[in-house]
């Protein structure tokens, strides 16, 4: 048995994926691994290219896109490490935080998961939510007024343990074997977004979260359909992301929780509009000029709509969304 299992997910980035695994087998000295790569059916020359650098790893054709929580179940199911390591294709090693992550939860078994600090490409730090509740604020659009009353009613999490939170980026993620045994594997309803703070949850009944904050990885920004686009205060997701971000909130927090934000979007359509109209008439414009940030925030709740009721009854499913869902 390796120490641990490194698992990339590959879609239509073989450039990427063989830059990931070439950093962790610069940096990776100390402790033993495999390095097993998912391929969502990128339908091109990804499997060839990434053998040709690495033909040392091993490699798994899912046949579909099978996005993040079902690409990583299939390679924890062929997985021999005593740790399983979530690695993003579009992240770089920049110190032996591998080793590092290992050696420490060697050393405190009651740690269930950990992960070293986001980087942006030239090492600054990024910005993270330490907390459920953090990430629970962002989904209510409220006046500005509100925004302290919103924090109020939704507290983070304090630990005695400044190293310890309620989630981790699954973008680089070591957990430990037998916590995975304990509950599981990620959630398969979820296509993209939202798998890794709903694994997190169940991972954190077993053992402690940390975050390593002197440890650090490149997270690159590489292109993807599903990232936001035109992002305003009231625009702030897109639709796979919040799709995945109601199912994450309905299992976790239940049906009230889903509901109440629901009906917060529903109820911003009319305010939002009839406020852009006032100041239309204010300003002697037409009425419905310059309401395409209305216009979209009411197609992208359309979109919502269309899973609602399997996201109110939590049905088991793949929660991906078609193409012309997409609202950009």
């Amino acid at each position: 048995m390796v120490d641990v299992s490194i698992l990339i997910i590959n879609y239509k980035c073989a450039d990427l994926t063989i830059a990931a695994i070439q950093s962790v087998k610069d940096w990776t000295k100390r402790v033993s691994y495999e390095v097993i790569v998912v391929d969502n059916d990128s339908q091109d020359q990804s499997k060839a290219q990434v053998l040709e650098q690495h033909p040392d790893i091993q490699w798994i054709d899912m046949g579909y896109n099978a996005g993040f929580a079902r690409a990583n179940n299939r390679a924890i199911q062929a997985a021999q490490g005593r740790y399983y390591l979530l690695l993003n294709a579009d992240t770089l090693q920049n110190m032996d935080a591998i080793d590092v992550c290992v050696e420490r939860m060697d050393a405190e078994p009651d740690v269930a998961a950990s992960a070293p600090m986001q980087l942006y490409g030239n090492g600054s730090p990024q910005p993270y939510f330490e907390s459920f509740a953090e990430f629970r604020r962002i989904f209510y659009i409220v006046p500005i007024r509100l925004q302290a009353w919103v924090e109020r009613m939704l507290p983070a999490t304090v630990y005695t343990d400044p190293r310890q939170h309620d989630w981790l980026v699954g973008a680089f993620m070591v957990v430990r074997r037998e916590a995975v045994q304990k509950v599981g594997a990620l959630d398969e309803s979820f296509f993209m977004y939202g798998e890794d703070v709903e694994w997190s949850y169940r991972l954190g009944k077993v053992g402690k979260l940390l975050y390593y904050k002197d440890l650090g990885f490149l997270h690159l920004t590489s292109d993807s359909p599903f990232r936001r686009t035109d992002v305003s205060y009231v625009n702030r997701f897109n639709v796979q992301m919040q799709v995945s971000n109601l199912l994450w909130l309905r299992k976790q927090y239940g049906v009230g929780a889903y509901l109440v934000v629901m009906l917060n979007y529903a109820l911003l359509i009319p305010i939002f509009t009839g406020w852009k109209a006032f100041v239309n008439l204010k300003n002697r414009r037409p009425i419905g000029s310059e309401m395409e940030n209305q216009r979209r925030f009411a197609r992208r709740f359309q979109m919502l709509l269309r899973y609602f009721w399997p996201t109110v009854f939590n049905r088991p499913g793949f929660y991906k969304i078609k193409p012309e869902e997409n609202i950009a």
